[in-house]
């Protein structure tokens, strides 16, 4: 698959924001500073596509990409970053769980986890969240062009216990500096369309 034709199509808070439930959805969740506007913009050949901040935690809305006129593309906001206020954090768990349960052409959510460290206790919480709707089973760790492919290994290996991950789960290294792992994370994506 390749990405030719992507926009922004909307930015919403709430249900009645959201774009019409017309086709598929993918959508990527991950804590602040994952690297997830960066994979955005990569997998999608746009540089400014999704804005990437020097602050993390900019990301307080549900942003909606429509890709090849075809599917969407949804950028959930980020979490875990400490300096937001535990109210905006509070709200971004509602946010989420209404648009996992509301959304008819979801299809999967793609986790981000930074390759370079041990998923953290909101990793694990976003990955059973994501169980419990039906929505796990791919894992893309960022910034592998960061370690050793010693290390990578290591490393994928210690996140698949962590998020207690099954054979089948799918884990891909990328590197959007790199851009590594993009082709795969494409297909796994075409794949989802078809299926």
């Amino acid at each position: 698959m390749r990405i030719v034709k992507s926009d922004l199509e909307t930015v919403a808070v709430k249900p009645s924001q959201y774009p019409p439930d017309n086709m598929p959805e993918i959508a990527f969740a991950g804590r602040s500073n994952v690297g997830k506007s960066s994979l955005l913009n990569m997998i999608t050949g746009r540089r400014k596509l999704a804005r990437v901040s020097g602050s993390p935690g900019k990301t307080r809305t549900i942003n909606f990409y429509i890709i090849n006129d075809q599917f969407r593309i949804v950028d959930l906001p980020g979490y875990g970053y400490a300096k937001v206020s535990k109210s905006v954090t509070e709200n971004w768990g509602d946010m989420m769980e209404t648009y996992f349960r509301k959304r008819e052409g979801l299809k999967k959510v793609i986790q981000l986890v930074d390759i370079r460290h041990k998923p953290s206790t909101q990793d694990v919480q976003m990955y059973n969240y994501l169980k419990h709707y039906g929505l796990d089973g791919i894992v893309v760790c960022t910034k592998a062009d960061k370690v050793s492919k010693n290390e990578m290994q290591k490393n994928m290996a210690m996140i698949r216990k962590t998020l207690e991950l099954s054979g089948e789960d799918k884990v891909i290294p990328v590197s959007s500096l790199k851009k590594t792992g993009y082709d795969e994370l494409l297909s796994e994506i075409e794949s989802l369309l078809e299926e």
